[in-house]
């Protein structure tokens, strides 16, 4: 290993203590964080029963565009596909497609996706909406009448599957633009309707970003890290 390589080993196990740190991943082994800053990818950390295509997911197995990804009561999965990072909460369905190791379009079915992503667009669609991303971190609930975006920071592009009309440009830098989008309304405006933070924390972006050798970019500008 070379000394830059060493360098951005460092680097992310540092951001990777730091998010521990903060408490937001408890439930997770400290080492099994740790050694997963040097996996290529697939499962990093579970909890509970998780399933990849129906079958259950250990640890290290590979997620890849075309997988589904099932987490049960009281489960979890944190799992890497090239350069995107999903934290993939309890009660949850996610079906992923694309080719190669880059997943272009997702589908959360029901439960509740942090995820964080590199370069590149991508989409995300749940009951209710179509995300559009554009180098993201995002945190989604779906449910069958609503769902919850907030956009933790960069650009996205919201529609209301059920009026193409109601749609609406969210660029932010810390959280600074949640989001509702039903799936009924009279009108656009009550299609989209602005939500509060909750139910994520920057340490958990820290450590998906930590994942793909990145940080996010309210890193290092002096803002209070948030946890909700």
């Amino acid at each position: 290993m070379n000394r830059d390589s060493d360098t951005i080993t460092l680097r992310r196990r540092e951001w990777l203590k730091r998010a521990l740190a903060g408490g937001a991943i408890a439930p997770l082994l400290l080492r099994d964080v740790l050694a997963a800053s040097k996996q290529p990818g697939g499962v990093v950390m579970g909890k509970g029963q998780v399933l990849i295509n129906g079958r259950v997911a250990t640890m290290g197995a590979m997620v890849a565009p075309g997988d589904s990804v099932v987490t049960a009561a009281g489960g979890l999965a944190v799992f890497v596909v090239g350069k995107d990072a999903f934290l993939l909460r309890e009660n949850s369905e996610l079906h992923t497609a694309g080719s190669g190791i880059l997943i272009a379009s997702l589908r959360l079915v029901t439960g509740k996706l942090l995820s964080v992503f590199g370069r590149g667009k991508r989409s995300i669609s749940t009951a209710t909406a179509t995300i559009g991303i554009r180098g993201t971190g995002i945190y989604i609930e779906a449910e069958a009448e609503r769902t919850y975006v907030c956009t933790c920071y960069g650009v996205v592009d919201l529609q209301a599957s059920n009026m193409p009309a109601a749609k609406e440009t969210v660029s932010t830098t810390h959280h600074d633009a949640p989001r509702y989008i039903y799936a009924h309304g009279e009108m656009p405006i009550k299609m989209i309707e602005v939500a509060p933070v909750k139910n994520h924390s920057d340490a958990e972006l820290i450590m998906l970003e930590a994942l793909v050798g990145r940080e996010p970019p309210f890193v290092g500008l002096g803002m209070q890290y948030l946890d909700y």
